[in-house]
């Protein structure tokens, strides 16, 4: 434990915030929670949080700059205190959520604790287990846990859904990102969700699923990572053209993802798997109606020989064009997917569920 000497011969312990997001895979309904798309039909998605996270640290410091540094990311930078923390390349999600905590939560200078903080700087350190562009949405399980330092720091008062909306603000407004609305209230709740987006307001509903029936669904389940990141801006921009365009193969995409994302929230509290895995298929077949642009010939080779090898399911796990596949498979042919998987030099991971979202605590 490190602890410093200061005046009067008082020893004071360095305190360090912490805070951890998971990361997510979503199974039916991806793109219903893509503007327009939800203010005008709705969009409804079943996902659930995983063993992977992202990680924060906040270290409070006596002088008056804010230092950020990426492990991902391979940076490092710093800023005085009173900088404006303008978008230029360097780190801008970590500035954005300073900048927009401090914007919607200003501090008040009659409150002592806010006076003590308001010329006191600190140092943020960053990493994931995934980096951005494998669709598990860790730049918003980044944005999340941005948040939940800042808000410990500050001794916020914020609840789980204010929380996420301020991260889609963040990654959305302030950055200019495209996407979805339902990585960031995935990641803040945590859990097996059914969530559902309307035009002025998102309701997430916790799913109660057996505990045996996750043990066997994670047997069941596997990750594999196609060996190529994507950017989902072309696909997002592609699929709203069609939306707005009223195209029809492209709306009954969006529309049978709704469905499925009931019927599978079915199946799993039913204890139903092997149904759940058959519409996982259907799921990824609809999926790919909505934008020419969501599977490639790598994909589709991986999809066909997992099939092959006796995968009942499976789909990719974000936007499209690479990143990490889903494939359910029975017990007895689940080492046959993953050795087909490497053959194509795919990498192959296991994973457990995660049943808590953000989580912030503070050592000494």
């Amino acid at each position: 434990m490190r602890r410093s000497p200061c005046t009067h011969g008082i020893v004071t312990r360095r305190v360090l915030i912490r805070a951890k997001t998971p990361l997510r895979i979503s199974f039916a309904g991806g793109g219903t929670d893509v503007p327009p798309f939800p203010e005008r039909e709705g969009g409804l998605v079943l996902n659930a949080t995983i063993s992977r996270y992202a990680y924060g640290t906040l270290v409070p410091g006596a002088g008056e700059k804010i230092s950020i540094e990426s492990v991902d990311f391979g940076m490092t930078t710093t800023y005085g205190i009173d900088a404006a923390l303008d978008h230029d390349g360097k780190l801008d999600m970590a500035k954005a959520a300073i900048r927009n905590v401090e914007e919607r939560y200003p501090r008040r200078a009659s409150d002592p604790a806010d006076k003590r903080r308001f010329h006191q700087g600190f140092e943020l350190f960053l990493h994931s287990n995934a980096p951005p562009g494998t669709g598990l949405g860790s730049s918003s399980a980044m944005a999340v846990t941005l948040i939940g330092l800042l808000k410990e720091f500050r001794h916020l008062q914020m609840n789980d859904y204010e929380i996420a909306s301020l991260a889609c603000t963040i990654e959305r407004e302030d950055l200019g990102i495209r996407g979805g609305l339902q990585d960031q209230y995935v990641t803040t709740f945590g859990g097996f969700n059914l969530i559902e987006f309307g035009a002025d307001r998102v309701i997430v509903n916790p799913l109660r699923i057996a505990p045996d029936a996750l043990l066997e669904l994670e047997q069941c389940l596997l990750l594999c990572y196609t060996g190529v990141s994507r950017t989902a801006d072309h696909i997002i921009d592609d699929q709203t053209q069609r939306f707005e365009e009223h195209n029809e193969t492209a709306l009954e995409g969006l529309r049978r993802q709704k469905v499925l994302a009931v019927e599978m929230k079915e199946a799993l509290l039913e204890r139903r798997l092997n149904d759940f895995g058959e519409l996982l298929d259907e799921a990824w077949q609809a999926k790919k109606n909505m934008s020419s642009r969501i599977s490639t010939d790598r994909i589709d080779e991986m999809y066909e020989e997992a099939r092959r090898h006796g995968a009942i399911g499976g789909k990719v796990t974000g936007a499209g064009g690479g990143g990490y596949m889903l494939f359910y498979c029975d017990y007895r042919t689940k080492h046959r997917v993953a050795e087909a998987m490497l053959a194509m030099d795919a990498r192959v991971e296991e994973f457990a569920f995660e049943q808590e979202g953000l989580r912030t605590w503070r050592v000494a």
